[in-house]
């Protein structure tokens, strides 16, 4: 039975344009919710949601269904980027940033540098008038140079909360005073506020004032510093890998869990950090295939950032390598202390071309620890606990953000680069869709 009705999907599926629902047949289905492969499955989909699953010889597939063959392949919920940049709306560099997104199995985006532009493209991308994933975004960040004292503080994050912005992005620079009058702001408008750890608050502070996410897992390193060492832990370079070397490793148990209590979630972008500070040579980073799809002079950028940390005063391959042991211990500690994980890569960023960084990242979740479920969960069910979206999992009735998959990702993390087709809100993009898409962006032959 299974033989024929693979045979009927690819004599039919070509032929059908438009259609009402899509069935993907004979597919191993990783709903995520549990760490299992069902096997053999039909999974119908309508409307932008997943209308049914069960056998394959046993499940009715409706006669206008675009038919996708699953047989050999397996289906998990679209991914989560939890740390990115979204670019304006209505250039080129936007649809070349979300079409290698999707076609990395990305479908939802938290972009962590808002501009007013994205509240109108959040609602065109749900309408379908924008092709990528769903956005959620922060207002234009708040930091010492953009915020002028904390009555100046509240009145930002009423305006944004008034605008709409789903949430404020925190970066550095900002007072005691500020900080305070933001979460005081916040915490009375229901408004989450996120990304990095002022020097004058400290990961202590953040925890106590319910930061709801902590970013590349800043100031961790400095909440290590040795009980007599200067709050601010001194000049620590980039994400304080300088100070590596003197955090104390018997205090990441405490504050791991005093992040599990205060309910914080973290996205440690160790993709980010790893690429800069790791003894990968910068030519080998500039010559991996996905740079081929980012303009040349962005990737020189990017070169030259390294090359700069590379060259900075106390640095060298084995502070480098001590920061990222570190950061693994944390990552894991904090999993292991029930502390919240989102996946998240800070694409595009050095190094981090959009969609291929999150595959990188699950990679370096797994070295820190996870199992390749547990790494796949902090971006599809626990993005869906802490957003509070009907997305996340393989079931009935959820969002019909979905990713097919040629190999098995729970054997192997790296299957997750395997991307056979997508599925964005309901709609299907196969292989050759996606393929076209990326080319239109290549910038260099490899």
């Amino acid at each position: 039975m299974r033989r024929l009705l693979l045979l009927f999907v690819g004599l039919f599926a070509a032929a059908t344009v438009g259609v009402a629902s899509t069935a993907f047949v004979n597919v191993n289905v990783i709903p995520m919710t549990t760490e299992t492969v069902i096997e053999g499955q039909t999974v119908v989909v309508e409307n932008g949601l997943i209308a049914a699953i069960g056998d394959v010889d046993l499940t009715p597939v409706p006669k206008d269904a675009e038919l996708v063959d699953g047989t050999d392949r397996f289906l998990i919920p679209g991914l989560a980027e939890m740390h990115g940049h979204v670019p304006d709306i209505g250039t080129d560099y936007l649809d070349r940033v979300f079409s290698l997104f999707v076609a990395n199995g990305v479908t939802t985006v938290r972009g962590m540098l808002g501009r007013p532009s994205h509240l109108a493209l959040r609602q065109r991308l749900l309408d379908g008038d924008v092709f990528g994933p769903r956005l959620f975004t922060s207002g234009p960040s708040m930091n010492g140079n953009s915020v002028k004292g904390a009555a100046d503080a509240e009145r930002k994050v009423r305006a944004q909360y008034a605008a709409g912005y789903d949430f404020v992005k925190i970066h550095p620079g900002l007072s005691a005073d500020e900080y305070a009058a933001i979460a005081t702001t916040a915490a009375e408008l229901g408004m989450p506020f996120a990304g990095h750890v002022p020097v004058a608050i400290g990961v202590e502070g953040a925890l106590a004032a319910g930061m709801a996410t902590i970013d590349h897992l800043d100031g961790y390193i400095v909440a290590l510093m040795p009980a007599d060492t200067d709050p601010s832990g001194g000049y620590g370079g980039f994400f304080d890998v300088l100070l590596a070397h003197q955090a104390v490793e018997e205090k990441i148990a405490a504050i791991a869990k005093q992040t599990a209590d205060a309910g914080t979630w973290n996205v440690p972008t160790e993709s980010l950090i790893e690429h800069l500070v790791s003894d990968i040579s910068v030519t080998d980073l500039r010559n991996r295939p996905e740079m081929r799809y980012m303009p040349i002079a962005t990737v020189e950028q990017w070169v030259q950032a390294k090359e700069q940390l590379l060259d900075e005063r106390g640095f060298d391959a084995g502070v480098g390598a001590r920061a990222i042991e570190l950061r693994r211990k944390l990552i894991h500690a904090l999993h292991e202390a029930g502390a919240g994980l989102l996946l998240g890569s800070d694409a595009p960023q050095i190094f981090n071309v959009p969609g291929f960084s999150l595959h990188h990242e699950l990679g370096f979740l797994v070295a820190a620890g996870l199992t390749p479920f547990e790494a796949l969960q902090t971006g599809t069910t626990a993005v869906a606990k802490f957003l509070g979206t009907n997305a996340g999992a393989v079931l009935v009735g959820r969002d019909a953000d979905l990713v097919l998959l040629d190999a098995n990702p729970l054997m192997d993390i790296s299957n997750t680069r395997r991307v056979h087709g997508v599925m964005l809100r309901g709609k299907w993009y196969s292989p050759t869709v996606l393929e076209n898409r990326l080319a239109a962006f290549v910038t260099r032959q490899d």
